[in-house]
């Protein structure tokens, strides 16, 4: 017989800031997202701050939903997509397939120039190749309390780095506070949307309830500790990526520098800073870069390849074991992510591919804010823990907000095919 939530909950065992929330949340925080807040910073000064927590709280409800279904069910997401149809597996196995090689090229472009920037040897692409075979050793065994512990590594120097990078540039205390005024700049209404949804990563929000697992977080005696986990975990993203809106103002606004898009804007504001503090300023400044573009990649190569790993022994009716860290599918998925995307970083990236990477990608935070909603309002989820009204509310605004926000992404992919 199930006991009640109350005795569930005070046997649960001490919650610890280091956990599954802060390694979802640290791996969706990546090179691309840094750029796109310093972008806003350096077009609107602070007048975006606002957009910075609500897509704080997005993450929170899309992420804390994800694994309550997977708490209170026993079950994997996918298994909770596939329960809805045939139409998510045909959605979801190219879009994994298709993601992992473009992702994989990417997340090793990110850290690699990070540390050809940081040495100043070798060059972002062999830099990049060393990184996802360093990625590769991290996470090949798949002993999660070892990936845990270089998670936590990492977003502390990405967190001291950039908190201590925004103190340095002495923000505007009275500006900072004007922007958390909700409005909408003129011409800023995709950096708006791109922004907000751009807090804490894609995917990766999918890949809670495997590291929820992986963690021995598995029952709903979890519950609450897993709300607290999350909701730690996004304000500590967000006071990153706050800080990263606070450099972007101060460096690049007031003084009407422009920094390039993608991640070799994060360079450009590596010379900023050296230019006005030193040397040291803007080498400490690469260092958290790095570590940024290193924690996505190490929790992508280990969190996406448990969600292939799962999808994939659903699909073959294989054994459990299959399915879990260190099977054959998740090491399979993990030599998926580093040796084919290596092609694109010499030969460069076909259009096609890029198209369609944009366009499946584009769709996922809607087709996760939709399937969460049918997911949590019907008998796939056990009564007690159903959406609740506010819940129900808060979704359904983020699942539009992500539509609007998925029609613009799919009109500039085409566009720029």
């Amino acid at each position: 017989m199930a006991t009640s939530t109350s005795e569930e909950q005070t046997t649960v065992p001490r919650w610890r800031i280091i956990g599954p929330g802060l390694v979802v949340a640290a791996t969706g925080v990546g090179a691309a997202d840094l750029v796109a807040t310093l972008i806003a910073g350096q077009k609107f000064g602070y007048t975006l701050l606002w957009c910075v927590v609500v897509g704080c709280l997005m993450k929170i409800v899309l992420v804390e939903g994800a694994g309550r279904y997977c708490l209170s069910t026993g079950r994997t997401i996918f298994e909770g997509w596939r329960s809805l149809g045939a139409w998510t597996t045909w959605y979801f196995a190219p879009y994994i397939v298709i993601w992992g090689f473009v992702y994989g090229a990417a997340a090793m472009a990110g850290t690699g120039l990070a540390l050809a920037g940081l040495t100043g040897a070798l060059s972002t692409t062999w830099w990049g190749i060393l990184s996802g075979v360093l990625g590769l050793v991290l996470v090949w065994t798949g002993r999660y309390s070892v990936f845990e512990k270089v998670l936590a590594a990492l977003v502390g120097i990405m967190f001291v780095t950039m908190v201590g990078a925004a103190l340095l540039t002495l923000p505007n205390l009275g500006e900072l506070l004007t922007g958390l005024v909700p409005r909408i700049p003129d011409g800023g209404l995709v950096n708006t949307l791109a922004l907000a949804g751009g807090v804490g990563g894609t995917i990766t929000l999918a890949a809670y309830g495997y590291w929820l697992r992986e963690k021995g977080w598995s029952t709903p005696r979890y519950m609450r500790v897993m709300r607290i986990d999350n909701t730690v975990a996004y304000v500590v993203t967000g006071i990153f990526v706050l800080a990263t809106l606070v450099v972007g103002a101060e460096l690049l606004y007031s003084t009407s520098v422009a920094i390039e898009t993608g991640d070799a804007g994060l360079l450009d504001l590596g010379v900023v800073l050296q230019d006005r503090y030193g040397q040291w300023a803007g080498k400490l400044f690469l260092l958290g870069f790095w570590a940024a573009a290193m924690s996505s990649l190490v929790g992508v190569w280990n969190g996406v390849s448990l969600m292939f790993a799962d999808f994939m022994t659903n699909v073959t009716n294989g054994p459990a074991e299959d399915a879990r860290a260190g099977g054959k599918w998740y090491k399979a998925y993990i030599l998926w992510l580093t040796f084919p995307p290596m092609v694109m970083m010499f030969l460069g990236k076909p259009v096609w591919l890029i198209l369609a990477y944009g366009v499946l990608g584009a769709f996922f935070m809607p087709f996760l804010a939709i399937t969460l909603l049918w997911l949590l309002n019907t008998d796939r989820t056990p009564a007690e823990w159903r959406n609740k009204i506010h819940s129900n509310v808060l979704m359904a605004i983020i699942a539009l907000a992500f539509v609007a926000l998925c029609v613009n992404e799919v009109r500039k992919a085409v566009s720029g095919a």
